[in-house]
């Protein structure tokens, strides 16, 4: 597999690659039968638990589970309703789901199948048996999620992509707007890239933009956050939970850091290296607007940087 910056793997798929010690969520109304299974996983694993199918929910949108073992009957709503709005969410629609339940009839288990479970163990489980089964989930996931991260960064840059960073965005912005917290977008601009690929010629125009890439890769980023080539000379930074002073802050310093690199540019009208304009937008999300709002902003912020001068930082908090 090609390498991915350091700073952005974490979390670049939903439901992230399996770690070495996965993450497996018990549902299960009756805390005997919880108990049972996290006897089963404790040591290998780490397990969350939940008791009802709403906090299951709640549960899969915090921690990112790597797997679920879910009850099919439980009271106020049942397992396949959950695997229903687990399927139907883009941050959990690809966690495995292994339908755990004490009816053993083709009809049920056709049911779990087709609302998007992988797997339909009886009660009372066998150990070895549900041990075996959840291992070879948990590998199909990792290949699966493999072949996503691949299909999900940029072949030149090795950082994610735009198609990636569009898909995450919205992951972002339902969860910041079920939280009522901050959300901002930071857009880059290298500064007379095109002057710089016509005077030094194409492949250190490559160079340069590998190098931008793994500045800001390299940065000092949170979990959440992700920075992505957006396209051509463009690059995008996400930033959850994160107000229009902290989103500046950042973008001053990613700005530093290019500027750091000393990359010569004789042709550039405003300084002799290699320098970036940088737009920033911070937004609360709400039901009344879309994240292409967020974008815009970012992009006219972009557009007023490189129009006062360029090498700078122009932000605004939308209301």
């Amino acid at each position: 597999m090609s390498e991915l910056k350091p700073a952005l793997t974490s979390g670049l798929i939903s439901g992230t690659l399996v770690s070495e010690r996965p993450r497996l969520l018990v549902v299960d109304d009756q805390p005997v039968n919880i108990q049972a299974l996290y006897q089963v996983f404790a040591k290998d694993s780490e397990v969350f638990m939940a008791t009802s199918g709403q906090q299951a929910i709640d549960v899969c949108r915090q921690k990112r589970p790597d797997l679920i073992l879910l009850d099919v009957l439980m009271p106020d709503m049942d397992g396949i309703e959950v695997c229903k709005i687990l399927k139907a969410d883009a941050e959990t629609q690809n966690i495995p789901i292994i339908f755990v339940t004490s009816q053993d009839s083709p009809e049920e288990e056709t049911r779990g199948l087709e609302v998007g479970a992988v797997d339909f163990i009886t009660k009372p489980v066998n150990p070895a048996v549900v041990r075996a089964r959840v291992k070879t989930h948990l590998t199909l996931k990792m290949q699966s999620d493999a072949l996503r991260a691949l299909a999900s960064i940029d072949g030149l840059t090795r950082i994610p992509n735009r198609r990636f960073f569009d898909e995450r965005l919205d992951a972002e912005w339902r969860a910041c707007r079920r939280g009522g917290n901050s959300l901002s977008v930071i857009m880059i601009d290298v500064d007379h890239f095109k002057k710089y690929n016509d005077h030094y010629g194409h492949l250190e125009g490559d160079n340069c933009l590998k190098r931008v890439a793994s500045a800001l890769a390299e940065s000092n980023w949170r979990g959440r956050d992700l920075a992505a080539r957006y396209g051509g000379e463009e690059f995008v930074c996400l930033m959850p939970e994160t107000d229009l002073a902290g989103a500046m802050n950042k973008a001053e310093s990613l700005r530093l850091q290019i500027e750091n690199l000393a990359m010569p540019h004789s042709e550039s009208a405003n300084a002799d290296m290699v320098t970036i304009s940088v737009g920033v937008a911070t937004t609360v999300p709400s039901e009344r607007e879309s994240e292409e709002v967020l974008l815009g902003a970012a992009d006219e912020q972009l557009y007023k940087a490189k129009q006062t001068g360029r090498n700078r930082v122009v932000g605004i908090a939308l209301s």
